[in-house]
Parts: C-alpha cells; sequence; structure tokens
C-alpha cells in the first residue's frame, strides 16, 4: 500500500475538467478520490474525505473546523459528506491543512468558496496556498502538479494552538516531507472519557529523482526537519491517530467503505509511536541508499 502511494505521488498528471472544480489527473487519483461513507471517529470528530485520502471534521455549535481538501475533484464529495452527517459546510469557519501537495490542498479552494471559511496554514505553506504551486525547496517540486490557489489565507506565525468557539487545536510543526508541514492535536469526549486525538502529517521522505535527503541546496535540513517532525509526533499526548494518507494509520482495518466498524478499535495509545518508528526506519534506508549510491 505504501508503495503505491509513493508510486501515486511521482505519477505523471495533467489538468482537466470536473464538476465545479479543476480536477487533477493521476495513476492513483480515480482511487483515491473512490466514495467512502463518513463517520464518526470519536466524539465530536468525524472522516468526511473519500476513501484514499483523509479529510477531518471537529465540530462545535461555534462551528467547525476542517482539516485537508483532498484532490480538487474531491470538494464536491466532502461537501457532501459534512451535509450527509447533518451539518452545513457554512457552518465551517475555518480550513487547517497537513502539508501543500495537490492530494491534501487540491480541494481548499472550493471548500473555502462553498463555506466562506478562512484558510489558516503555517508561514511556509500559506504562500504556497495562495499560489497553488510549491516552491523549489520542496523534496517533490519535479513531480508536483499546481492546484486551485486559496484566498483569505492567513498566517499561523508563532501561534501554538488554534482556537475557534469551543475547540482548540495544539500546532505540531512537522516539515520534512514538505517544507510547511503541520500536523494538529486536540480532545475529543464521549460521556465523561476524553481522549487525544492526532493528524499526523506525512513523515515519509519521499522526493523527485534530483532530491537527496542527505544534503540538497534546495532544502539542506529535511532529513533533520523529518527527525525532528517524528520526535514531535513521537512525544505529543496521542491516544487516536489519523494520517492524511488514512491506511497508513491502520484506518481501513478497522472501517469500511460504509462507515461501518468497530471504532473502538481506533483507540490505540501506541498508534503514533509504531508509525515513527515505521518512518524513522523509512528514512534510515533512504540515508543508507543515498549515501551508498555516492560511492
Amino acid at each position: 500500500m505504501l508503495r503505491s502511494w509513493i508510486l501515486g505521488l511521482v505519477a505523471s498528471a495533467s489538468l482537466a475538467g470536473h464538476a465545479n472544480a479543476a480536477a487533477i489527473d493521476c495513476s492513483l487519483c480515480e482511487q483515491w478520490n473512490r466514495d467512502q461513507a463518513p463517520f464518526q471517529i470519536y466524539g465530536n470528530t468525524y472522516y468526511v474525505g473519500p476513501r484514499g485520502l483523509s479529510a477531518i471534521l471537529i465540530t462545535s455549535p461555534q462551528g467547525h473546523v476542517l482539516i485537508d481538501g483532498a484532490l480538487p475533484q474531491s470538494a464536491p464529495l466532502i461537501a457532501r459528506h459534512v451535509e450527509q452527517l447533518g451539518f452545513k459546510m457554512t457552518d465551517v469557519k475555518v480550513i487547517l491543512n497537513s502539508h501543500t501537495h495537490y492530494d491534501h490542498a487540491g480541494g481548499i479552494a472550493e471548500l473555502q468558496k462553498l463555506s466562506g471559511a478562512k484558510v489558516i496554514a503555517s508561514v511556509k505553506a500559506a504562500p504556497v496556498l495562495r499560489s497553488g504551486r510549491v516552491g523549489p525547496d520542496d523534496p517533490q517540486v519535479e513531480h508536483l502538479l499546481p492546484f486551485p490557489g486559496v484566498s483569505n489565507v492567513e498566517v499561523l506565525g508563532g501561534r501554538s494552538s488554534i482556537q475557534m468557539g469551543t475547540l482548540q487545536l495544539s500546532v505540531i510543526h512537522t516539515p520534512g516531507h514538505a517544507p510547511g508541514g503541520t500536523s494538529w492535536r486536540w480532545q475529543s469526549c464521549e460521556a465523561d472519557r476524553c481522549l487525544n486525538l492526532i493528524y499526523s502529517d506525512s513523515l515519509n521522505p519521499v522526493a523527485d529523482k534530483s532530491f537527496k535527503y542527505s544534503g540538497h541546496p534546495r532544502y539542506p535540513a529535511a532529513a533533520q526537519d523529518l527527525k525532528t517532525s517524528m520526535d514531535a509526533i513521537a512525544a505529543a499526548p496521542c491516544d487516536l491517530l489519523l494520517t492524511a494518507h488514512p491506511e497508513l494509520s491502520g484506518m481501513w482495518s478497522t472501517i469500511d467503505e460504509r462507515g461501518n466498524g468497530d471504532r473502538a478499535k481506533l483507540i490505540d495509545p501506541a498508534a503514533c509511536g509504531r508509525y515513527v518508528a515505521t518512518t524513522r526506519q523509512l528514512l534510515s534506508k533512504r540515508l543508507a541508499s543515498e549515501q551508498a549510491d555516492s560511492k
């Protein structure tokens, strides 16, 4: 599954028309955008993305927060899922992002139009969201496609959390996979049990053919940033892990395409540690391979 995910990121692709948004056509786009019935994850947290790309809704009486927008063609699907759960898109007040690649940020512009929400992003992510084009410092720049640019992007700056009504999401800066990568932590409650949920950005060292995580002038600190990001996720309070590509947290071993499954099995305080251990191994293998290739 991980191999297919990586191959999809580096696949050749082109822009095409689709519904109310410009669609992106890539080898895995159709698979990523397969419909997935929306479902409650825990408390006020819901899965509203397509099958292959996460989008997370966190609700409150004062308004809702949406994390990630998947592909441009995913936006109508995500909006429909929000409504199917009994919520209104116009009550989404804030949209957040993990990292600014077309498969996670592509639908944000359309979702912003549908909701009127403010988009908040890290210092390095904000200009990419506005333009719809990654900068040369992105490890995958040679493979990444442009996506619809987003208006009204507020820079996160030095804030350690985002407050929206009764919702508070802690910021975990996780650059490395992309320069402006960001993860998010919040609490959701059912009855008198509150859990720490983490939406982890991608921590995988994926790059185009010319980029070296062992050292490259485009982004010299990429490997160290990834290591620091992994440390941050490993150290954060984590009862339930969500990932930008849902299969990387084992979501679909528990929940089926109709949204059915034992939600209690999603609760796993060891999941963040396992995810970090896996990505540490991937980075170590990549660095060793790059070193061998340089000899």
